[in-house]
């Protein structure tokens, strides 16, 4: 069984929406802390209250983080346990927090973290994305209109998956500036955890067309998924393949489902399919006087 020693500033994720999502090692650290800090103490107040807590409250937020750190830093050194949430989530990756971490280790002091809920985690795991490309975490992009067609012509050359987080105001912008990502798959996550939660995989192209179906998708928070680039497979693949194929299929039909499965360049599968075949007349019976 883990401890909990005191001087420890406790990194604690909260649900994204669904307050079941609450695990039993957050709620006893909060018990157990002398002092929460958070991101809103209004709607942390609130929050912790569903589950029975009643603790002090400190603002640490992104406009306070660093003069709020030193009397963080002071709590610990006097013995005392810190727990600090963010509104939603895990602290410290879209949302507050960082700063705040980083001051208490280099003031040599422990952060313990206690993982959970997180929406990046939660979106990708309905994504059906392998992992073995790897993804990127690209957070919330620019909500100027120039700066933020420039981040996604950045991410169009990205070959990996990519995590986007956008409040609902500004989707609708987002989706008609992601036009250079067309032909990339796109898996939408809509007010996850929560009651009206909506997943969606759409090309990209379509994701405007997508959020205009019903009034009620440009409302609630988002995680998008940028599916990763699809990549042609080698050559060799291709002409596997296409052999393959030929012994069941067509030569035209067969070629282009080769191009189709593997990304090989069609003129070079119909030219292998060509020279296949004129060997095999070759071969036949009477094929040289033919």
């Amino acid at each position: 069984m883990q401890h909990y020693p005191e001087s420890t500033l406790y990194v604690v994720a909260t649900p994204i929406g669904n307050l079941a999502d609450i695990s039993l090692r957050a709620l006893h650290v909060l018990q157990l802390a002398n002092v929460i800090a958070c991101e809103d103490t209004r709607h942390s107040q609130g929050l912790l209250r569903q589950y029975g807590i009643e603790k002090t409250l400190l603002a640490v937020h992104e406009h306070n983080e660093a003069e709020a750190a030193v009397g963080v830093i002071a709590r610990l050194q006097r013995g005392e346990r810190v727990a600090y949430i963010s509104d939603a989530g895990t602290p410290a990756v879209s949302d507050p927090g960082a700063r705040l971490v980083a001051a208490v280790r280099a003031a040599g002091l422990t952060v313990m973290p206690l993982p959970g809920a997180s929406s990046v985690t939660t979106a990708l795991s309905a994504a059906g994305i392998s992992g073995d490309s790897g993804f990127i975490f690209a957070g919330f992009l620019p909500s100027k209109a120039g700066e933020r067609d420039q981040a996604v012509l950045q991410l169009q050359a990205e070959p990996r998956a990519v995590v986007i987080l956008e409040a609902p105001h500004r989707i609708e912008a987002l989706a008609h500036a992601m036009a250079p990502l067309a032909g990339r798959l796109l898996t939408v996550g809509r007010e996850l955890t929560k009651q009206f939660e909506e997943i969606a995989t759409v090309p990209a192209s379509q994701f405007p067309a997508w959020l205009a179906g019903s009034t009620q998708r440009t409302r609630g928070e988002f995680v998008l998924v940028v599916h990763p680039a699809a990549q042609a497979l080698p050559q060799d693949d291709g002409r596997r393949v296409l052999l393959l194929l030929l012994d069941q299929l067509p030569l035209k039909t067969a070629v282009k489902l080769a191009a189709d499965i593997t990304g090989a360049a069609r003129n070079e599968l119909y030219d292998m399919a060509l020279k296949r075949k004129q060997a095999l007349d070759l071969d036949a019976p009477g094929g040289a006087d033919a």
